[in-house]
C-alpha cells in the first residue's frame, strides 16, 4: 500500500521549523527508488524540497512534482574522471544553490558528495550532510595497486578537499565507516551516523508464498562482471551438471562501466537457455514474487544493498557473498546464506540447498522477512536521517507511521 503523507503545511508533530532542503544523486530514477519515502517524510514536517539529479525524465519529474517536490537537473557524467565535465558538474550545482538557497543539502553516491560539498561551501548553504551510500570499486582492496590504488587516491583527495565543511555525514556499514575515517575523507571533527542502508518500504514488499514448480534463482542488479553475474551463471551450470532442473533469472540494465557485461553475451546465454535475461524494471516485486531464492554473489563492496532489503521483505532468502554490506545484512543459516567472495563452487553449493529442499527457501524467507521488518523498515531509517540533521524532532512524529500505513 502506497505510503501517503500531506504534501506541505507542516505535520503538529514536527518540532522544528519549516526548512529548504536539497537532495542530489547522480541517477534521477534513484531519487524515486531509493529516496520518495524520505522526502514525502520532509514534506509531512514542513519541509520545502528540490531533488536534482542529470537524468530526470517525464516520469520521474511528474513522480515528484505531483508531491510538490520541486525538481531541477545538472549535467554531471556518472563514471569516469574528466575534470573539465566535473567542474561543469560542480560550476552548475554552485548556481543551482545560489538560486534556490538551500538550508540542508544532502547528497548520495560520489560524484553529487564530491561536487555537491564543495558547490554547497561556495554558494554558502548553512549544512550539508553528505550520505556514503557505498565507497565501492576504489576501497574493496584493502591494498590497492596500479589503477585500483590511483583512482582510490584520486577519491580520498576530491572527498578531503570538497567536505572541510561537513559536519555530519552517513554511512551504511563498519567498513565504509573505518575507511572514511581511516582516509580522513571528511573532517575528524564531523559526526559520521551509521545507519542499516535507505530501508525498504515494508508494506509495499509484501510476502507471498513460494510459486509452485523448479527452483527459480533471481539474480537483481546492474549486469557487471564484479557484481557476480557470471559467477550465477557458473553455479547454475554445475548444478545443472548434476541435474537439477534450476532456473536463473538476471533482471537488471546493462551498463556503460568498462565492466559491464556486452548485450550481445547476455543474448546468448538467453538463446543457450542458461539464463533468462528479463532487462530492466521499474517493478521488481512481481519478480520476486515470482523467485524462490534471490542470488547476489557479488565481489564488490556493498553499502547495503537494496536489492536484499527487497528481496527479504518480500520473504524470499539471499544467497549472498562476504563483501561488506551484503555479509551485515543476511544472517547466515537464518535469512539465507553466505559465501565466500568469488567461490563458485561454495555458490553452488548454496544453491543447491535450497534446490533439494524449497522448505529451507519458505523457513529462511519468513526469518528474513522478519529481520527486515525489525531493522530495515524505511520509516525507522528516515527517522534516524531527519532526527540527526535536525529535520524532525525525536520522537516528535509518531504519526507520521500512522498516516504512512493509510
Amino acid at each position: 500500500m502506497n505510503r501517503m503523507v500531506p504534501p506541505f503545511g507542516g505535520h503538529p508533530g514536527a518540532g522544528v521549523p519549516p526548512r529548504r532542503v536539497m537532495l542530489i544523486g547522480s541517477l534521477g530514477w534513484s531519487l524515486v527508488n531509493f529516496r520518495l519515502d524520505l522526502m514525502r517524510r520532509m514534506l509531512a514536517n514542513g519541509h520545502h524540497v528540490t531533488a536534482v539529479a542529470p537524468d530526470l525524465d517525464g516520469e520521474v519529474r511528474g513522480r515528484l512534482e505531483a508531491l510538490g517536490i520541486r525538481t531541477a537537473t545538472v549535467p554531471m557524467q556518472r563514471t569516469g574522471i574528466n575534470p573539465l565535465a566535473d567542474m561543469a558538474t560542480m560550476e552548475a550545482l554552485r548556481r543551482l544553490m545560489r538560486r534556490e538557497r538551500p538550508d540542508v543539502v544532502i547528497p548520495y553516491t560520489m560524484k553529487p558528495i564530491v561536487y555537491g560539498a564543495m558547490a554547497a561551501r561556495l554558494a554558502g548553504v548553512p549544512a550539508c550532510h553528505p550520505l556514503f551510500t557505498g565507497l565501492g570499486y576504489a576501497f574493496s582492496d584493502p591494498h590497492p595497486r596500479g589503477k585500483r590504488r590511483m583512482v582510490r587516491d584520486i577519491s580520498v583527495a576530491l572527498h578531503r578537499l570538497a567536505t572541510g565543511g561537513v559536519k555530519l555525514a552517513f554511512c551504511y556499514n563498519d567498513a565504509d565507516r573505518d575507511d572514511i575515517r581511516r582516509h580522513r575523507m571528511i573532517p575528524k571533527a564531523a559526526r559520521l551516523v551509521e545507519i542499516p542502508g535507505s530501508g525498504v518500504d515494508t508494506a509495499r514488499f509484501a510476502p507471498a508464498p513460494l510459486p509452485p514448480g523448479p527452483p527459480v534463482f533471481l539474480f537483481v542488479g546492474r549486469m557487471l562482471r564484479s557484481k557476480g553475474v557470471e559467477d550465477a551463471l557458473a553455479a547454475a551450470r554445475l548444478l545443472r551438471a548434476e541435474g537439477l532442473p534450476v532456473r536463473l533469472e538476471l533482471l537488471g540494465p546493462t551498463d556503460s562501466n568498462p565492466d559491464a557485461i556486452a548485450p550481445e553475451l547476455l543474448a546468448r546465454w538467453q538463446a543457450s537457455g542458461e539464463a533468462v535475461v528479463l532487462g530492466e524494471t521499474r517493478d521488481v516485486i512481481p519478480h520476486l514474487h515470482r523467485a524462490h531464492v534471490v542470488v547476489l554473489p557479488t565481489r564488490l563492496r556493498e553499502g547495503v544493498p537494496r536489492t536484499i532489503l527487497e528481496a527479504m521483505a518480500c520473504g524470499r532468502p539471499v544467497i549472498t557473498t562476504d563483501a561488506p554490506g551484503c555479509r551485515e545484512t543476511v544472517a547466515d543459516g537464518q535469512s539465507g546464506l553466505v559465501v565466500p567472495t568469488g567461490d563458485v563452487p561454495a555458490l553452488a553449493r548454496a544453491m543447491r540447498a535450497f534446490a533439494e529442499d524449497l522448505s529451507l527457501a519458505r523457513r529462511m524467507g519468513a526469518e528474513a522477512r522478519r529481520q527486515v521488518c525489525a531493522r530495515h523498515d524505511v520509516d525507522l531509517i528516515n527517522r534516524m536521517i531527519l532526527t540527526a540533521t535536525g529535520l524532525e524532532a525525536e520522537g516528535a512524529s509518531p504519526a507520521l507511521e500512522r498516516e504512512a500505513a493509510a
